[in-house]
């Protein structure tokens, strides 16, 4: 199950800064599941975090943001989740034809 989780930084900014060296301690060494994350820029400024990953569940998820220190309380201003399907690149070849095809069944 994919999911998509959206940090958005408090202003100042000033919990990444203090976070930051023990988070990419963590995800060095804790990057299953992970199939990519990175920060969020704002004319080059880090004003959040984007992560997108790959677990078998919502409990899994939990877990693996309870043991990063960028998801300790205080972190983020906001933070966002959600479920996602992988869609594009294709990972087998004629997947988003044969979804198109579906669509137009279902709605004929």
């Amino acid at each position: 199950m994919h999911f998509v989780v959206i940090g958005k930084d408090k202003a100042d900014g000033q919990a990444r800064k203090e976070r930051r060296a023990d988070h990419l301690e963590f995800v060095a060494g804790a990057q299953d599941g992970i199939v990519y994350a990175g920060p969020l820029l704002d004319e080059g400024r880090m004003i959040g975090s984007l992560f997108v990953f790959d677990l078998p569940s919502r409990d899994a998820l939990d877990a693996h943001l309870a043991r990063d220190p960028y998801f300790a309380p205080g972190m983020f201003e906001t933070v966002e989740i959600y479920e996602s399907r992988w869609m594009a690149p294709e990972r087998e070849k004629g997947f988003l034809a044969e979804e198109a095809r579906k669509m137009r069944a279902a709605d004929a």
